[in-house]
């Protein structure tokens, strides 16, 4: 089973969609995590929108790259600039991958462009990661 590791900043909202979308796409294929640089929590607009897709990660947790420094992963991916210009080098990684996706939490507006924000982030990390399986060959 392949190791994948997704690290965003807080590890609120990108690197846990991010590890939903992978366990729902790829089932028990691969083993997924996911950590932050500055872990905080994960933020409730990000499981608001991932379960109205079917997909539950209101029992993930928010938590430090450091918990993962030793453990060797397959993939390694950053799913945000300030994450990958932090941990530049993640050690005992097979392939480290950088895809940029906006912070859907920044920015103000009413309810639904908050949301609508969260859900167009959600979207395009389902994109790339039915991209990721189809080059793993997975799909």
């Amino acid at each position: 089973m392949k190791r994948v590791l997704f690290i965003c900043t807080g590890n609120s909202a990108r690197s846990q969609m991010a590890e939903g979308w992978l366990e729902h796409l790829a089932g028990d294929r691969f083993l997924v995590s996911s950590a932050g640089t500055h872990p905080s929590r994960v933020h409730p607009m990000a499981i608001e929108v991932m379960r109205e897709v079917g997909v539950d990660i209101s029992h993930h947790r928010s938590k430090s790259v450091e918990t993962f420094w030793g453990e060797p992963f397959d993939y390694v991916i950053t799913v945000c600039d300030a994450a990958r210009e932090a941990c530049p080098v993640f050690p005992h990684a097979g392939v480290q991958l950088h895809w940029s996706f906006p912070d859907p939490a920044t920015g103000e507006g009413t309810l639904d462009e908050q949301l609508a924000r969260f859900r167009s982030v959600r979207d395009a990390i389902r994109r790339q990661i039915e991209e990721f399986l189809h080059s793993a060959g997975c799909r």
